[in-house]
């Protein structure tokens, strides 16, 4: 494994963490996909501050990657498939800007990478609407408490698990078999 001096930092958010977190965990040169809160207004929220709403935070996944492994770029094209980027504050059933579509980028080479593969996106047609994913410098990130990290990998047949996280990890584990850990 990578000395932890050689790893990237991404911030990802696109909906429930739950379901980022999964497919990112499983993913080949990701170190760690942890569940938390960014973008927010208020120090340390807890789920329940920031399910309200009102903290402006969003959930997110903080990953740490192996740039030697996967590039950011990598990330980033699975993350557009992963979730939907043109529906504003909502991803399916999670209603609120909390759930917004973001990426908190950690450099400018970061930046400007995301914005290409944006713009790209949008030009591209892939999508019916616009792309709407908030492109914002990181500032701090808030890691959720223990019971929402590996969620879905401890909870698998929850209900929640099984009719929205399933299907969004069977579809990654389906186009991007090559790159599983």
């Amino acid at each position: 494994m990578a000395d932890e001096i050689n790893l990237k930092t991404t911030t990802l958010g696109g909906g429930c963490f739950w379901c980022i977190e999964a497919v990112f965990s499983e993913l080949k040169g990701v170190q760690l996909a942890e569940s938390g809160y960014s973008g927010g207004k208020i120090d340390n929220p807890t789920y329940e501050q920031v399910c309200s709403g009102s903290t402006g935070h969003a959930e997110v996944v903080q990953i740490k990657f192996n740039p030697e492994i996967i590039l950011f770029k990598e990330i980033l094209e699975i993350f557009f498939t992963v979730h939907n980027p043109t529906t504003l504050n909502r991803q399916g059933n999670d209603v609120g800007s909390q759930y917004r579509s973001v990426i908190f980028y950690h450099s400018e080479e970061q930046r400007e990478i995301a914005q290409e593969i944006i713009t790209e996106l949008d030009g591209s047609k892939k999508w019916p609407n616009p792309i709407v994913t908030e492109l914002t410098s990181f500032y701090k990130f808030y890691k959720a408490k223990e019971y929402h990290q590996n969620y879905f990998k401890l909870n698998a047949s929850q209900p929640y698990c099984k009719v929205v996280i399933e299907p969004k990890v069977n579809k990654f584990r389906k186009l991007y078999f090559n790159q599983l850990k």
